[in-house]
């Protein structure tokens, strides 16, 4: 389905502790952020209705839904999903799945970003991107790693962007020693970014129909041992 450049579009994204939304109507962009905690399935809804109403449409008016796919936390990436899907089924509207570390990269304003966010459990997810002709090229496809142990890259003057760089600074900052011009350890992915990744996408027609709204797993356990809860881990 091809979407013209003047359109309504919703994004949204709970891979983080954080609800993050954006809705453009034409060229005015309407978001919502907030340290959500584990609450975002009671409030997400809600909120997204309050979007709509701020900005004077209704859901059937949209043309499209983006949402952060992963990876990021379990429950919050099917979250994402399973409300991407039931509103474009609910209203017959195509979606598109961005990846939340490429959505870091392109909230970081950076040309050359090393994306990392904490993993829990000692682990972080890991990507690699670079702004060639005003287009994302992955240099480093998306993995899960211990913070010492993720990829060397060539080159530098990259920007660090993601709470991974906050929770192991030391590990990664080992690694990429030399070849970091910033970080930004504070930046997390977001619905604005994600919605700015996801036009060109929808405007190719290239966005999927709803059913096909699904999360991008990188680890592969979905669940904790009781004596892991009880050390107040998450996945």
């Amino acid at each position: 389905m091809s979407i013209k450049p003047n359109v309504n579009l919703l994004a949204l994204d709970t891979s983080t502790e954080y609800l993050s939304l954006a809705l453009l109507k034409g060229d005015k962009t309407f978001t919502f952020d907030l340290n959500a905690g584990q609450t975002h399935s009671q409030i997400i809804l809600p909120q997204l209705q309050t979007l709509l109403n701020e900005a004077n449409l209704q859901l059937n008016m949209l043309q499209g839904i983006a949402f952060g796919a992963g990876p990021g936390s379990f429950t919050g990436v099917r979250i994402a999903a399973g409300v991407a899907q039931g509103l474009g089924f609910g209203a017959n509207l195509p979606v598109v799945s961005i990846c939340t570390l490429l959505a870091l990269a392109e909230a970081s304003g950076a040309a050359k970003v090393i994306a990392c966010l904490d993993a829990r459990m000692g682990e972080v997810y890991h990507a690699a991107y670079a702004k060639v002709g005003g287009e994302w090229q992955t240099i480093i496809e998306p993995g899960l790693y211990k913070p010492e142990a993720v990829p060397a890259i060539e080159g530098d003057n990259w920007t660090g962007a993601g709470s991974g760089w906050q929770t192991y600074a030391e590990q990664l900052g080992a690694t990429y020693l030399g070849q970091l011009q910033d970080v930004q350890a504070q930046l997390l992915p977001s619905a604005s970014a994600m919605l700015s990744l996801a036009q060109p996408i929808f405007a190719r027609g290239e966005a999927k129909p709803a059913s096909e709204a699904m999360p991008i797993y990188i680890r592969n356990r979905v669940a904790l041992k009781t004596a892991e809860r009880e050390q107040g881990l998450r996945l």
